[in-house]
């Protein structure tokens, strides 16, 4: 049997700032879980690592994870740029410090507690994990509108 549990993350924003959603769909074996949640004034990369850190944060076992995320900017950020970023004192290549610290930090230390592979997808190209996850993203902000 697989223990994997796998993990579809998106975040949305209308306007950037503006009102966000972010939503997730994680999957163990036959069983759903879908999360989502609203924030008024936000970026659509603040969502997108906040539909990741509620992911993980809602996992109750120590199963391995593949992460599927159609953000570049997470997946790049935590398996490549948040070393150099640790490294120089959170600040990036070009000496300015890095924008939504705390998110990596807490994102940083929620993947030390999992063996994790990370994937990632082209946004809207018709992925059913992803394109459920923009769903949810979308609904938390309609349903605060």
């Amino acid at each position: 049997m697989d223990n994997t549990i796998y993990i579809y993350t998106d975040g949305a924003c209308r306007g950037n700032p503006g009102k966000g959603g972010w939503g997730t769909l994680l999957v163990y074996q036959k069983s759903k879980k879908e999360l989502y949640g609203f924030s008024a004034e936000t970026t659509n990369n603040i969502m997108e690592l906040t539909a990741v850190i509620e992911s993980l944060k809602s996992i109750k076992r120590k199963y391995p994870l593949i992460i599927t995320t159609d953000s570049s900017y997470v997946k790049d950020g935590i398996t490549d740029w948040i070393q150099s970023w640790k490294k120089n004192n959170w600040k990036t290549t070009s000496k300015k410090p890095v924008k939504n610290k705390e998110l990596w930090i807490e994102l940083d230390d929620l993947c030390k507690l999992y063996d994790i592979e990370w994937k990632w997808v082209k946004g809207h190209s018709g992925h059913p994990g992803n394109e459920r996850a923009d769903a949810l993203a979308n609904k938390a902000i309609d349903e605060n509108l």
